[in-house]
């Protein structure tokens, strides 16, 4: 009988995962006194250690492995073909505290390569957008995110279906909110028609005749997967203005205009003999300044057609 615990220790075999076929077959065939016995003339194997083991488990946790990302509009639609912009963020900050970008894409269907790990994935289409977690692991790995987006289209006229000129209008778009504290800008200076892409849920519309006070608020509904399409009313009208010797009669160059509301304010002013400008419905005051002279009058703004406004040099 052999005394093994008084023999040199055998240093361990190699893990049988890690060895050739050969010797995995060798050591299965031979019998027990010949693996312990000091006498054998193999070279030991030795174990690589927990060091070798972590190492190449670092290796394969750094390799770039495929990832495909999709995007729908809802949970029941079709992955969206066009107009899509990925942005794929680690988890770790950069010195100013944002994330750090790894990958962007604008590909609709984005293929990717990204190491095993977990990133902060941000898809964007019109102004739309959501985000969502990703965790990368072996092999290959895909994600659909949701939108949950629907649309919205803006126009706008006078009270009494007047049609406003196009290059008078323009919209904004802010997220709902009582106060102007509380609303933040979605979308700037859209023209009429323009079809904005948005996330489901109500937005706070301001829509503009003009430059100077024919302005139009209104809260509106975009749902998921329906085009909302909204008419805003203005009561507003197109003025112009000249300065006559008499009614009907030819405009004056050269005249220094000035507008301002019952309570004083100023809303407008211009230089030239045929001004014209956009006023909500009030009461107003225009001065006339050729030279030394001041012409006045007072008027109505009312909701229609665009309107002219004659100052007679026959009353001071």
């Amino acid at each position: 009988m052999l005394a093994i615990a008084e023999d040199p220790p055998v240093p361990l075999p190699r893990r049988a995962d890690r060895m050739p076929q050969q010797a995995v077959e060798q050591l299965a065939n031979a019998p027990a006194a010949e693996i312990a016995t000091p006498e054998a003339t193999e070279t030991p194997i030795v174990d690589p250690g927990p060091a070798a083991a972590a190492a190449e488990a670092e290796a394969v946790n750094t390799t770039p492995q495929p990832v495909t990302l999709m995007a729908k509009i809802t949970e029941d639609g079709n992955s969206l073909p066009d107009g899509v912009t990925w942005r794929v963020f680690e988890t770790r900050t950069d010195a100013s505290g944002d994330l750090v970008l790894a990958q962007k894409s604008d590909d609709a269907t984005a293929h990717l390569e990204l190491p095993p790990g977990s990133y902060v994935v941000h898809v964007a289409y019109g102004r739309a957008q959501t985000t969502d977690t990703l965790t990368v692991a072996e092999g290959n790995n895909s994600k659909s995110l949701i939108l949950d987006a629907g649309a919205m289209r803006l126009n706008a006229a006078v009270t009494g279906d007047v049609a406003i000129p196009i290059n008078l209008l323009r919209f904004d778009i802010y997220t709902s909110g009582s106060t102007e504290a509380d609303r933040t800008m979605v979308a700037q200076n859209l023209s009429p028609n323009d079809i904005v892409t948005l996330n489901a849920g109500t937005y706070h519309i301001v829509s503009y005749f003009g430059d100077v006070n024919a302005v139009v608020r209104a809260d509106l509904r975009v749902e998921p997967g329906q085009l909302t399409d909204a008419t805003l009313y203005h009561r507003a009208a197109q003025i112009s203005f000249k300065l006559v010797s008499e009614a009907g009669g030819e405009a004056i160059a050269d005249i220094d205009w000035t507008v301002k509301t019952a309570d004083g304010q100023t809303v407008f002013s211009n230089i030239g003999a045929f001004p014209s400008t956009v006023l909500g419905e009030g009461d107003y005051l225009v001065f006339a300044k050729r030279g030394d002279q001041v012409y006045n009058r007072e008027f109505q703004v009312q909701p229609g057609a665009a309107k002219e406004i004659e100052v007679l040099t026959a009353v001071y």
